[in-house]
């Protein structure tokens, strides 16, 4: 039995167990003012009754990282609070969709291409806005939806064949959080890694966590880990070590067309080879997701980690900022994030289009940021005087603080209250940012590509020459040429 079975409850209880069973303290301060003016609002988090049935603009989407009740029903709540002022008699509902981020997906075709579930607006993943555009299920959307203060690499995410059918929500890029302790009982002097690092360099630092005669971390095993289970967690590894191997070459091109060249590929597939060689690797990662990987590291199994932005929250809440860093992924990292789109069924297009607008706002963005979500707004960075007004200010004693008044929440923040990499590491890394490929067939490629990148790791995988004639031959069948 692998060790991550005998210990993942435990960690994962103790990593999300702030978060996942009540809102932490800086989000709990925001519902309990968010609560004060809405009155409760009409609907609680991830609403299961049938979606439509009470004339409710319904926003469909995936579970929120920031916890039940967390930012995006705290915002929803605040949208509310405002129609009631206005005595509109409209009010917008909330239904987190289960599953993985496959099945939310199938769940979504699904629902608006036979009618069944009346959505209004729909929380797409980046790569799903071609998709659900090519088939008609979203409607085009004003282009002053998307002004200049949307971060421009984020703001391509959402037009296709040259229109607008989506409006950036929050975003994701893919960060190097790194365990600071362990790099300093291997005797490493400089620790802060946020000007960025290379990964011939990381894997000198896990040389010397690991150098012989050396006492090693307390349930430390291998130097680093990331997603690289048979599903996009897969993809988006391979995107990187593709692109960053390849000057940044796509595999498609703004149609979606497949451009790659067999070259191409194999030099992607060294480079992902030499990223997830055994010698540096965590085992379990070949069979790791994002909470798996999470667990992992947070246990102290591994000195560097690839992750999300709310992994930022999450980790503190259980490390210390002495523990742990994070600092820019070495090479290129890929954009993620989920995008607001208009159902084309929606029988309340003005006012899902009104709701929409508000939740992408300079102020919501900032109330994302400040919650832990990487925010899609240059404003929510950079401008001191963008703030969410219905958050306390961080730092302050909340009805959710100790005893001792000091905040639950252990994020560490700036002085104007983002979270303390938000301006300095995050921001950058969004704007150097790539995509994956852009597509209404995403989802053919994404099943091609994980299926094949996963011959790697067998115990006995074929040569990256084999492989990439193979890789090219298979996503010519998924994808036009």
């Amino acid at each position: 039995m692998r060790r991550r079975r005998r210990t993942s409850g435990r960690v994962h209880r103790r990593v999300y167990g702030r978060i996942h069973g009540r809102v932490y303290g800086y989000g709990l301060a925001l519902a309990l003012l968010l609560t004060a003016c809405t009155g409760g609002g009409r609907a609680g988090p991830g609403a299961t009754a049938s979606p439509g049935a009470s004339g409710d603009i319904v926003v469909a989407s995936g579970r929120d990282v920031t916890g039940k009740g967390g930012i995006r029903q705290q915002l929803i709540d605040a949208w509310n609070a405002q129609q009631d002022r206005a005595h509109s008699g409209v009010h917008a509902r909330l239904v987190e969709l289960p599953g993985s981020a496959d099945q939310q997906r199938s769940q979504l075709l699904g629902a608006l291409q036979s009618g069944g579930a009346q959505y209004d607006v729909v929380n797409l993943d980046v790569t799903w806005v071609p998709e659900f555009a090519a088939a008609h299920l979203i409607s085009p959307l004003p282009d002053a939806l998307v002004d200049a203060d949307v971060i421009k690499s984020v703001a391509s995410t959402a037009r296709w064949g040259g229109k607008l059918y989506a409006v950036p929500f929050n975003s994701d890029v893919g960060l190097l959080y790194y365990r600071r302790d362990h790099l300093k009982q291997a005797h490493v002097q400089d620790t802060d890694l946020s000007k960025g690092i290379t990964w011939r360099q990381l894997r000198d630092l896990i040389d010397a966590v690991e150098a012989p005669g050396r006492s090693r971390p307390k349930g430390y095993e291998k130097g680093w880990t990331t997603q690289l289970g048979p599903y996009e967690g897969r993809t988006v590894n391979g995107i990187e070590a593709f692109l960053s191997a390849t000057d940044g070459a796509g595999l498609t091109d703004e149609d979606g067309r497949y451009t790659a060249t067999v070259q191409q590929l194999t030099d992607g597939l060294a480079e992902l080879r030499a990223r997830t060689q055994g010698a540096y690797t965590l085992g379990d990662a070949v069979r790791s997701d994002e909470g798996e990987s999470l667990t992992d590291f947070a246990d102290g199994r591994t000195a560097f980690l690839r992750h999300w932005p709310y992994a930022y929250r999450t980790l503190h809440q259980s490390l210390s900022d002495a523990q742990l860093g994070v600092a820019p992924l070495p090479g290129r990292a890929v954009l993620g994030g989920q995008n607001l789109a208009l159902a084309g069924s929606s029988q309340q297009a003005t006012k899902a289009r009104e709701l929409i607008r508000f939740l992408t706002s300079k102020e919501s963005e900032r109330c994302l940021l400040d919650a832990g979500f990487a925010a899609t707004r240059e404003s929510a960075y950079t401008a001191d005087d963008v703030t969410c007004d219905v958050a306390r200010t961080p730092g302050a004693a909340s009805p959710s603080a100790s005893p001792s008044g000091e905040s639950a929440d252990r994020m560490p923040r700036d002085d104007h209250g983002r979270p303390a990499y938000a301006r300095t590491i995050l921001l950058p890394a969004l704007r150097r940012a790539v995509q994956r490929p852009r597509t209404p067939l995403y989802g053919a490629f994404t099943q091609t590509f994980a299926t094949e990148l996963g011959k790697l790791f067998t115990d006995d995988p074929p040569g990256d020459a084999e492989l990439a004639a193979e890789l090219d031959k298979e996503l010519r069948k998924a994808l036009p040429g």
